[in-house]
């Protein structure tokens, strides 16, 4: 099995021993991505989530993907009474075709963000990539 490490510095850095995505074959495993310093400066969930996708699709141009080679998205939140607010967000990432999801409220996020999401996304070509980038 080849797995490379995908790494842009126009998405946060990991804040603990993961990279912040790893593809294998044709699929990309994107770690949950956070909005660190919105949560801090206390914006709102949808700032917050519209900075988590916007991470996600640096993440995905470093892999020579979009938003449209998402196949599954998993988003992990603080309160699910910020479901709607987080949804609306969401979708205005994708046109159609959208990927395949879960919404679970956790206790607790990393740095007591409100938002985590993850996603796994697939080339329609074979991978190139030799290595970070």
């Amino acid at each position: 099995m080849h797995k490379h490490v995908i790494f842009t510095t126009n998405a946060p850095a990991p804040i603990g021993p993961y990279s912040q995505a790893v593809l294998v074959k044709d699929t990309l495993y994107v770690s949950g991505q956070v909005a660190i310093a919105m949560a801090e400066a206390g914006a709102d969930i949808q700032a917050e989530t519209r900075q988590v996708m916007l991470n996600i699709g640096e993440i995905l141009k470093a892999a020579e993907l979009g938003y449209q080679h998402i196949v599954k998205t998993t988003i992990f939140l603080k309160d699910m009474n910020q479901f709607a607010a987080v949804n609306e967000v969401y979708g205005h990432f994708f046109t159609d075709h959208f990927p395949a999801r879960e919404t679970v409220q956790v206790s607790r996020l990393p740095k007591d963000v409100n938002v985590e999401i993850s996603c796994i996304a697939v080339s329609p070509v074979p991978s190139t990539h030799q290595g970070s980038l």
